[in-house]
This record gives structure tokens, sequence and C-alpha cells, in this order.
């Protein structure tokens, strides 16, 4: 069930209140963006845990199925798991134990490392995970109300902001 809307525009209650409080300057309009961005954050990832919990996933779940989808061996340590999800080992470690409960990986010694656990994707996490991708490319990812052109700039505004924050290092190339 979807959230009622609300009767108001959060960001622009926020915004008109900070100049209230601090007086118009140029970072009223840099914390109603950034307050934007993480509200959107937020309603999509709602709507992405809906559609990932129909398939006994939930969003970060479906995240690591992705991540090991992708790797070359279709195994990761719980290490570079939690890195590239930006999350704590511990919680790379929750993640990968219920995706193993549900059996959509499995966990396997890790050669490299005799203390180590790699967490390995079963064709049960792969349908799982494809049956979630469908389902979000159906709904275009949340962005439907956006044109192509509109959905291009967004990412390149932030992915400008990504690399400022030293989220990865550009490809010289």
């Amino acid at each position: 069930m979807a959230p009622q809307p609300l009767p108001f525009d959060p960001i622009a209650r926020a915004e008109a209140l900070w100049v209230q409080r601090w007086g118009a300057n140029s970072r009223h309009t840099t914390m109603a963006a950034a307050t934007a961005i993480m509200r959107v954050q937020q309603v999509l990832l709602a709507r992405f845990d809906a559609i990932a919990g129909g398939h006994d996933l939930t969003f970060a779940r479906y995240e690591a199925l992705v991540l090991l989808a992708f790797s070359r061996e279709g195994q990761l340590s719980m290490g570079r798991i939690g890195e590239r999800l930006m999350v704590h080992p511990t919680s790379a470690t929750n993640i990968v134990q219920r995706l193993a409960a549900s059996g959509f990986v499995e966990r396997v010694p890790n050669p490299r490392d005799g203390r180590g656990t790699l967490a390995r994707i079963t064709e049960s996490g792969r349908a799982a995970m494809e049956a979630v991708t469908a389902e979000l490319e159906a709904m275009d990812f949340g962005l439907a109300a956006l044109s192509s052109d509109s959905v291009a700039g967004l990412s390149t505004l932030l992915r400008e902001v990504r690399l400022a924050a030293n989220d990865f290092i550009e490809d010289p190339s």
C-alpha cells in the first residue's frame, strides 16, 4: 500500500523555514537540493523494497545478488560486498546470511583466506534477481516522470557530486 501524499511539499516548507530562521542565502537552496535528493532516495527505496519483497528480498539483498551476478566468478568476499554496497562488514555478513537462508547464495570457504568466506550466487538467486530486475525496469526504476534527457542530466550531476566526494577515481580515458 502506497503512503498517502502529504498536503504540502516538505522540502519547500523546510526551505521557507530555513530562510525565516537564517535568512536568504545560497545555503538554503543547497539544503533544499540535498534534502530533496535524500527524500527521493527514500521514495525510491520504498518502491524498490516493495518490489523486492514480492521475491523474498529487500532491495539491499537484491543489490548484493546483482553484485554477485556481475562478478567474474559469481562470488565475492564479505569485505568486498560491504565495500561495494557501502555498508559495514557486519551488515554485509547479515545480508549474506539472510540470502543463504533463502537459498539465494551459498557460503563457501575463501581459498585465498583460510578464515574468510565467499558468498556465491545460486541459480535460485539468479532467478530472483532477474525477476526483480524485470519489475524495476518495467517501472523505469521509479524515474518514469523524467525525460531521457533529464535522466541523463541528473546522472551527470550526481556523478559530479560522487566524484567530488571521492566515491571513485575517474577513468582518464
